[in-house]
Parts: C-alpha cells; structure tokens; sequence
C-alpha cells in the first residue's frame, strides 16, 4: 500500500493508481481534456496538472503514479493558474468558432444556424417550434431590424448572403395567431428588458466564445463544402421550399460540440479570455467522408488523441494519426490511406470522445 497526502487530506492506496484516481474516488475534482479511464494514460494537455509541495513542482495527475510521501496540492491559486495557461495554450491555435457571427451579432440571439439546418433537412414543423420558443413578443424583432446577421453572414464574401431575415420572418408567419397571442405584445418593450436584465448579469454567466483569427480566402471556401455545388438562391421567401433551399446555403460556420465542448466550459471555469492572435499550425479545412457523413476538422483539434488510442487495438479499423513532431504536428489520415476509408466503424465513438468537436457529423 502507498500513503500520501492530497489536499491535507492522508491516504492509503494501492501500488500503480493515478494521483487522479484516487483524487477522483475521493470527489476532489481535477479537470481534464485528454484523459479517458478506459484508454491508456497520454499526458498532453496539462489540465489536469497538480502540484507536489514537497519539490515544489508540477504534475499531470492523469499519468503521475502515487508514491509513499507525496504532498498533493490540487486546488491552490498557483494550480489554478498554471491550469489557466495551459487552458490558453490549447486556445491559442484552436481556430474555430463557438458560434456563427450571424448569431452573434443578432440583436435577440436567434439561432440561426439551427433554423438552416432544419429547414434544409425538411423538419418544416421543429422550425417552427424553434421560431416561437425564440420570440419574446407577440411581434418578431426581425421585422425591424437593419439584418445585422445577414451582414455578418460569411457567404456574403464569397457571392451574397443567405437570406437569413426573410427566412425568420416567413418561419414566424406559420406560428398560429393564437400561440402569438400568449406572449407580450410589445417588441421593444421585450427587447429592452431583456438588454437590461443582460447587462445586469455577471461576465462569468455568459458563455466563452472562440474565434478563428484571420482567415484566408481559401480557409473561408472550406465552408462551401457542407453546401450543395449547386442550388437555387432566393432572396424572397414564400413557402418552406424556397425557405428549405435557401437553407442549404449557409455555410455552417458555427461549433456541432458548442453545447458538449470540455474546451469551452474550462475556459469559461478559469475565466480565460480567447487569444487575440492565433497560431496557425493548421489551416482552418474540413476534411468530410460523403459516404459516413464524418467531418474532421483539424483547426479545431487540440492533439489529445483520444480517437488515435480508442482505436489502435482494433486491427480492422484505419485510424487517424500524428503527422510531424513536437509543436507542428498534426492529426491526419495514414499518408497512404484516402479520408473515406478512415474510421468507418468507430466514427460515432470518436465523434463521442472528441472534447472540442474537431470531429463531427454532417449536417
């Protein structure tokens, strides 16, 4: 048995378990980003990172064994800070965005992008849904605004924009009067409120948002690739099949995982503010297999390679790997193997385990 101490607290475990392990059976949280307990231990992110007392120095509690002696440390204001700079290390060179700049910018924070997606999918009546949960009248905001989200809609810099404001009124006409009728009747009024209740919350309550830094003109095409090579443009929209076809233009720029991202909530957590500056170890490039609908985005992947251990006991399955070495390296597919052969059976579990959504499925 080994004895050591966490956080003033003695105990006495067996040989070969983790400092995380047995912080974690004690309900002493450790956060981490590239651990899993049911894959090989791989030190890369340092989240998870602990301070030794006695030498004075700093441990990734994930893969540190327990020794007789230790002196623990897991949650002091030099811990937090350390876990703070690696938090802002995995952030420098995470090029994407939580959410789209259309829902950013937009006044009453439609989500847009949902909108799209299930207007190009056909779920005609779950938009209509998602239009009357996001009212906050009896009136849509839309109706006179100056559509600051189809100004900040990234299809405008490559041809024109996606009729964002047309759409989300066309949507809200199909809301039967009655359901308008339960709400407030006067948008401003609403709106107001609302800012001001906004302003009053505290900063720690809004949630983290990344950005991708500067992007090129070739990095910004990478999003046509989720929309059809061709398709009908409509300006005005009269019913759900221009509305549906309309839809398929947007480019889906925001994060699939910006609900279920480790990396956001830490950020969030240890307050840490997103690089004004990117390093750009990986263009922004989506990388899609047609026929599994799995996306790999490499601009967003923090080399945890938590889909690289899940499937390296499986002899039939071709998984990702590391290319290069040290700070530049990469994950990619094998150099001889094509992307559509990569992961087609364990994809959903990848897609699962992925902390930032670099992986993701189409549509």
């Amino acid at each position: 048995m080994v004895r050591l101490r966490i956080n003033n607290i003695d105990f006495e475990v067996p040989e070969g378990k983790t400092i995380l392990e047995v912080a974690r059976g004690a309900g002493i949280n450790i956060p981490t980003m590239c651990h899993s307990d049911d894959l090989p231990h791989y030190s890369s992110c340092f989240v998870c990172i602990v301070k030794n007392n006695k030498t004075d120095s700093y441990i990734p509690s994930c893969s540190a064994l327990v020794q007789n002696g230790l002196d623990i440390s897991t949650s002091g204001d030099d811990v937090f800070e350390m876990r703070k700079k690696a938090i802002e290390l995995l952030l420098s060179e995470h090029r994407a965005e939580c959410e789209a700049p259309c829902k950013v910018v937009c006044p009453v924070g439609h989500d847009i992008p949902l909108m799209n997606r299930l207007l190009s999918s056909g779920n005609f009546d779950a938009a209509t849904k998602l239009s009357f949960s996001e009212l906050k009248s009896e009136l849509i905001h839309c109706i006179d605004c100056s559509g600051y989200c189809e100004n900040a809609c990234r299809r405008k810099k490559i041809d024109k924009p996606v009729s964002i404001r047309n759409t989300q009124l066309f949507v809200f006409r199909n809301i039967s009067e009655d359901k308008r009728k339960q709400l407030p009747i006067n948008v401003q009024d609403s709106i107001i409120a609302e800012s001001a209740a906004s302003n009053k919350s505290n900063k720690t309550d809004r949630p983290f948002v990344s950005h991708t830094g500067i992007v090129t003109k070739d990095e910004l095409t990478e999003w046509l690739k989720e929309c059809p090579e061709t398709t009908e443009r409509f300006r005005e929209i009269n019913d759900f099949r221009t509305a549906g076809l309309e839809a398929e233009n947007c480019m889906h720029c925001d994060c699939r995982a910006k609900d279920n991202c480790s990396l956001r909530d830490l950020a969030k957590e240890y307050q840490v503010k997103d690089p004004r500056g990117k390093l750009v170890n990986a263009p922004i490039a989506k990388k899609i297999n047609y026929q599994t609908g799995l996306i790999f985005e490499n601009a967003k992947c923090i080399k945890c390679g938590l889909c690289i251990r899940l499937c390296e006991d499986d002899t039939s399955e071709i998984p990702l790997c590391f290319l290069n070495r040290g700070f530049i390296s990469i994950l990619s597919e094998p150099l001889t193997e094509d992307f559509s052969n990569v992961l087609r059976n364990k994809s959903e579990d990848c897609i699962e385990i992925c902390p930032t959504g670099a992986l993701g499925r189409l549509k």
